[in-house]
């Protein structure tokens, strides 16, 4: 019985991981566009014609 509840406990967490795991690739994937955008956003608005992709 209690090797059954071990095996269902182990089976519980590692499913619980492949899901965060799956949502952080979303995040991840949401941030890396958002980045992407911002990078074209910063390419078109440079100061005197010089477009510059930083800001220091």
């Amino acid at each position: 019985m209690g090797l059954i509840l071990l095996v269902l406990l182990i089976a519980l967490v590692f499913g619980g991981l492949g899901f965060a795991a799956h949502v952080f690739w979303i995040v991840a994937v949401i941030v890396f566009i958002a980045w992407l955008i911002g990078f074209g956003v910063a390419r078109g608005a440079g100061a005197g014609g010089k477009a510059r992709w930083y800001r220091w």
